[in-house]
């Protein structure tokens, strides 16, 4: 009997065993659980992805409008050398007419002059054949009476000393307009070499504005490319995250399903235990045997499969050459331009209104801000030697005119100033086109 009851046992225990380690159960759980982290490594990857083209959106965006701002400087610095290049013109036509008068003044008083000259030669060389006196004699005896005998006589003691004044006074006047033909011409010639500059600088500026409309249409390209590729990253991630949802609801039914089987089994098995105590009173209540069998509640022992949770200063005057840094590449270049607040807050600026601004930024003053110009700057501090040049020095070229242009020193043979082909820039002087136009002219502040 205690050998029947032990089998029993043993059986009900094996059966047990068998229904609570639900081998199929664990096996399909472990997949999902694979597959669930191979897809979370998966939207990790793609999440990551999605950030950088995401802030690589927002990198092209912000170039993009730095692109349109430099862009809207240019169209008003085109406007602006425009206005001056046709008031230029006007100006070049209007010296131009003021010659062309001068010029047949000049003319008529050489003519007049001649006419004068050819009568003084006669008069002289009459005088000289005649011994000095024909024409004194000729207009006394001429004379009809006696006031007219001393008119006369008056009339020919001074006739040469009125002569020689007229031809002074004329000769004076023949120099004041060659002098005032002179001054118009020079005038016309820097009117003319202006309007040169200003030509060239319109030819440099639309050279600007095209090759930033190409760069401008290549940044929205990457941008439409770049929000394509996040649109279809976004699109990854969000079908992962279907199948990562899918997955854990399928791992939430499996689990909840091997749980209701494992209660059942743990039901059954307090059944079949509850049936084999029963069979084992009954055997024990017989007289030929004692109920020495080990309780089958004893020989059972409880499993689980829970987890424990587990938790996860002031400027200063040496920082002129590099105050003005902040305009290279957000600045265009204007004839007259940087002398008004408007003009500054737009960066547009000419050469010696950038160096006038950026003096201003560290304290030091260099004049009435509307008449600056390279003339009042050459002027402005020390003449030193250009072997002597250090950083913050002024230092001048010969372009359209003599001292034409002015830059601040910055070391390294180098300047920063407001060029017409760049706006303000770094630009290399011990090198190329600026070296040539360097004319050693260096002004310390």
């Amino acid at each position: 009997m205690k050998k029947k009851m032990l089998l029993l046992n043993t059986t009900v225990l094996l059966g047990l065993g068998g229904v609570l380690s639900t081998p199929a159960y664990a096996s399909t759980i472990q997949d999902m659980e694979s597959q669930k982290s191979q897809i979370q490594n998966q939207r990790q990857d793609v999440q990551s992805n999605i950030k950088a083209a995401s802030d690589e959106l927002t990198r092209l965006q912000a170039e993009q409008d730095q692109m349109k701002a430099q862009l809207e400087r240019l169209t008003l610095a085109e406007e602006e050398n425009n206005k001056k290049a046709q008031k230029t013109e006007a100006d070049i036509k209007e010296t131009s007419k003021q010659v062309d008068q001068l010029e047949k003044e000049i003319k008529l008083l050489q003519e007049k002059l001649e006419k004068r000259n050819d009568i003084l030669k006669d008069r002289a060389r009459s005088m000289q054949e005649s011994g000095g006196n024909v024409e004194y004699l000729q207009v006394l005896l001429g004379s009809s009476s006696f006031g007219d005998f001393v008119d006369r006589a008056l009339a020919v003691s001074t006739i040469v000393d009125a002569d020689r004044g007229i031809l002074t006074e004329t000769k004076n006047m023949q120099d004041e307009l060659k002098t005032k033909q002179a001054d118009v011409k020079s005038k016309l010639t820097s009117l003319e070499d202006m309007k040169a500059e200003l030509d060239e600088m319109t030819v440099q500026l639309a050279a600007q504005k095209k090759q930033k409309d190409a760069l401008a249409k290549e940044l929205k390209d990457k941008e439409a490319k770049n929000e394509e590729l996040k649109a279809s990253l976004q699109s990854k991630d969000s079908s992962l995250a279907n199948e990562q949802s899918t997955l854990e609801q399928n791992i939430k039914d499996q689990k909840a399903a091997e749980e209701a089987a494992r209660k059942a089994a743990e039901q059954a098995a307090k059944e079949a235990a509850k049936k084999a105590a029963e069979q084992a009173q009954k055997a024990a209540a017989a007289p030929s045997e004692k109920a020495d069998s080990p309780s089958p509640k004893a020989a059972l022992k409880a499993s689980s499969n829970d987890v424990a949770p587990t938790s996860a200063p002031a400027p200063k005057a040496s920082n002129v050459v590099t105050v003005g840094n902040r305009w290279i590449g957000n600045s265009a270049y204007v004839f007259g331009g940087g002398r008004s607040q408007s003009d500054i807050n737009h960066g547009l600026f000419d050469c010696s209104s950038f160096v006038h601004w950026a003096y201003s930024q560290v304290g030091v003053n260099l004049g009435p801000l509307g008449s600056v110009s390279t003339e009042t700057l050459k002027h402005a501090g020390t003449q030193v030697s250009s072997s002597q040049m250090q950083p913050g020095d002024l230092v001048f070229f010969d372009t359209y005119k003599k001292d034409g242009h002015v830059g601040i020193y910055v070391g390294g043979g180098k300047f920063i100033g407001a060029q017409s082909s760049t706006g303000v820039a770094i630009a290399n002087m011990s090198s190329g086109y600026w070296k040539q136009k360097f004319n050693g002219r260096v002004v310390r502040i």
